[in-house]
């Protein structure tokens, strides 16, 4: 008896772990263009309005650009993270996407940055889950703030760069969004090794937002909406997840 328990279980685990490759191989054939006929509508585009239970919209971070402020026009983000000076004392720019090294990199340029780094503000499409990661713990172990502007964006990695603010400030009608990421190299096969790596980063990413002190809950959004979609924080959320801090005094 004690025997077809086991087996029963380790069916039901062999069963789980084919349902997820089958999940991957399907992701990386969207990935290259193929798409299967949807049971479900398409999400909206990212210009719609979101209101509590409509949140997810189109995503595609090679065309995206940052949504408009009427009163400023952002232009154009860069293909890689770029630190420039603001002109307010302490106060720099990161905006770009995030690729692999610019962790690294970045934090050399905000060591060498006259006058000292005091405040980020960040603008970003995402990009590299560990580069986010290395360069947030940087920011909270510098001491270093980090803010978000009227009508700009910090989707998919970006957010773990807010995070990582030892002061973080958000003004309304900024966008902050989650999705699904890749850990490590998704490709067709081996399917299973892709799926080590997704349970590893996951769990990297869930304790990095603990130290932080973001409500890991906040993955429950990311790790329910696809890769091609972006989930947006709604303002009260954001001071669910802790992403706001409240000044003391």
């Amino acid at each position: 008896m004690r025997g077809l328990t086991v087996g029963r279980v380790l069916t039901g685990i062999l069963a789980f772990q084919i349902t997820i490759g089958a999940f991957l191989v399907l992701g990386d054939m969207r990935a290259n263009g193929f798409r299967l006929p949807s049971m479900t509508p398409a999400a909206p585009r990212l210009s719609e309005p979101v209101r509590p239970g409509d949140q997810r919209r189109v995503f595609d971070p090679s065309r995206q650009r940052p949504p408009l402020d009427p009163a400023r026009d952002a232009g154009e983000l860069p293909e890689r993270l770029t630190l420039t000076e603001t002109g307010t004392g302490g106060e720099w720019r990161l905006e770009g996407a995030i690729a692999p090294g610019d962790g690294a990199r970045v934090i050399g340029l905000i060591e060498a940055a006259d006058p000292a780094v005091e405040t980020l503000v960040l603008q970003s499409p995402g990009g590299s889950v560990g580069d986010a990661l290395e360069l947030g713990r940087h920011l909270r172990e510098a001491g270093i703030g980090t803010r978000m502007l009227r009508g700009e964006i910090c989707y998919s990695a970006c957010p773990y760069l807010l995070a990582g603010g030892a002061r973080r400030d958000i003004e309304e009608g900024a966008s902050v969004g989650v999705h699904q990421h890749y850990f490590g190299k998704s490709t067709i096969l081996p399917a299973f090794v892709a799926v080590e790596d997704i349970q590893r980063g996951q769990g990297e990413v869930m304790i990095y937002l603990e130290e932080m002190g973001i409500d890991p809950l906040v993955m429950s959004h990311a790790l329910t909406t696809p890769s091609d979609e972006i989930y947006l924080l709604l303002p009260e959320e954001l001071e669910r997840y802790n992403f706001v801090t409240v000044e003391e005094g």
